[in-house]
């Protein structure tokens, strides 16, 4: 049983970082799919969210931009840092009339409980059919590949982010979301 648990225990560490290094790697994008196209609509949907208060939708959101960044999985070590990061830096995104959102293919109860552990102030969306993340290109085969996309104000994709690094990208992102609505 001891050794049983040890496989198991190694394949699902062998899993996620085969899983973390795809999120990782600029080729992974091929993976997923096509992503949307820059400054074009961004794609619609509408999915359930981990608050309890039912279903999100991309347009709840006109009026204000949107940092909408996939990963894989709920609790793992790149996606707790990655969370993290939104999290410390929230204030900033908030200051900028800006809605972190984060997708990936866990429950709602995961979601929920990620949230609480990390003391998450933004919503977790549950894409457990992946059909959202397939629609972003960030979709490989049962998971959510670790993409980001900001989404102006009127809903028009404007950036979108692969080869991330968790540690950094919350920075990356609010760099790039200044340079974009200084712009505007």
């Amino acid at each position: 049983m001891n050794s049983r648990r040890i496989f198991l225990n190694t394949l699902f560490a062998s899993f996620f970082a085969l899983i973390t290094w795809l999120s990782i790697t600029p080729s992974a994008a091929a993976l997923g799919g096509k992503l949307p196209t820059v400054n074009q609509s961004a794609p619609e949907f509408t999915l359930p969210t981990n608050t309890g208060d039912g279903e999100v939708s991309l347009s709840d959101y006109r009026g204000k931009w949107v940092v909408l960044y996939f990963y894989p999985q709920d609790f793992t070590s790149g996606c707790t840092l990655e969370a993290r990061r939104f999290q410390q830096d929230l204030p900033k995104y908030l200051d900028k009339n800006t809605q972190i959102i984060g997708v990936s293919a866990d429950s709602v109860d995961s979601h929920a409980k990620f949230c609480d552990s990390e003391k998450l102030k933004f919503p977790l969306l549950a894409d457990i059919d992946g059909k959202v993340s397939k629609a972003y290109g960030s979709w490989i085969g049962f998971v959510s590949m670790r993409h980001t996309f900001i989404v102006d104000a009127q809903g028009v994709l404007r950036e979108t982010f692969t080869g991330i690094n968790p540690a950094i990208h919350s920075s990356e992102v609010l760099v790039r979301l200044n340079e974009l609505q200084a712009a505007s």
